[in-house]
């Protein structure tokens, strides 16, 4: 018997969400309250009540290697004109005119905490201050109070890294749990494991309502990728395929890197992660220069790098485990 799952929302978040129920033969209804798809990410000329729009100037400013689905390279000269949220750190020109003007005001270190109140050490006191913004979710994903794992909450989650694959990453384990093949602890150990997640947050992070759940984006992806089956055998690439292990081990994470193997394979995950950086410069090559031939020094560098990456072979096999 097919299951079937609603996915709310056609946004980045519910279309990835809807790629990994297919993969996993589910059968998913998308429900979208616009008569378009890609949520805040589509842009219009004319705005729609209630509703968010990136305007026509935002440019990202992220490489579109790490904003990248798991298996769609953007290739060619493209600049995308998708927008880029940046909550923390926060830099913005408006910043210093508000604080002028009076519409943003300074304040010292906390001293403490009373009730709802907030101390400063200078004496003053701000009265009425929200906390909480914080959804219970195991690993930002589901609720640990439900009977069978029939809900999942994707994309709500911020990094200091792109939301597309968090969100895929995510999408492709919740869909796993729907299907059976993937199972999560018990309640009590879901708890356990949400505070513990929450107090190591709180610790790294500012938390505020506009971003709850804010998570180190590699350790993450990692957690997530090892759930489901994906995570690069790093060892085991350097041994078998030493071009491409020192690609994953060196290089940027990029998504590609997650359907090198397991569940949701991609035969073209390899040469994705091979040519990355040929993808990156492609834009910036406004002109051929002439070629330069390599002239000692550098047939010197080359050897001085290949003997680096030999010696470091040889102490990662020698070695019980290869962090990551």
């Amino acid at each position: 018997m097919v299951r079937r799952v609603a996915v709310v929302g056609a946004g980045p978040s519910g279309l990835t969400s809807l790629k990994a129920c297919l993969d996993e033969g589910l059968q998913p209804t998308c429900f979208e309250s616009s008569d378009d798809i890609g949520g805040l990410w589509n842009f219009k000329e004319q705005p729609e009540p209630g509703r968010a729009n990136l305007y026509r100037s935002v440019v990202i400013n992220s490489s579109k290697e790490m904003i990248s689905f798991s298996v769609h390279c953007l290739v060619g000269r493209f600049f995308a004109q998708i927008p880029l949220v940046a909550q923390i750190p926060l830099v913005n020109d408006e910043l210093p005119g508000r604080i002028i003007s009076g519409r943003v005001q300074m304040k010292p270190n906390v001293k403490e905490f009373c009730g709802s109140s907030v101390v400063f050490v200078d004496g003053s006191v701000l009265d009425k201050v929200r906390s909480g913004h914080r959804l219970r979710l195991y690993r930002h994903v589901f609720p640990p109070a439900l009977p069978q794992p029939t809900l999942a909450v994707v994309g709500f989650i911020h990094a200091l890294g792109a939301i597309n694959p968090l969100a895929e990453m995510q999408a492709r384990w919740a869909t796993r749990v729907f299907k059976g093949l993937a199972e999560l602890p018990t309640e009590e150990a879901m708890l356990q494991d949400i505070q513990q997640d929450t107090a190591s947050m709180h610790q790294s992070f500012a938390c505020s309502e506009r971003n709850p759940l804010q998570v180190f984006y590699l350790p993450y992806m990692d957690s997530l990728a090892r759930l489901i089956g994906v995570r690069p055998n790093v060892l085991r690439l350097l041994l078998t395929d030493l071009r491409l292990g020192l690609q994953v081990l060196f290089g940027p994470c990029t998504p590609y890197q997650f359907r090198l193997s397991g569940p949701g394979r991609w035969a073209g995950a390899r040469q994705a992660i091979l040519t990355q950086w040929e993808r990156v410069l492609r834009p910036f090559r406004t002109r051929e220069a002439p070629e330069v031939e390599a002239g000692p020094d550098r047939r010197r560098r080359l050897l001085v790098v290949s003997a680096a990456a030999a010696l470091l072979c040889c102490v990662l096999a020698c070695s019980p485990s290869t962090p990551r």
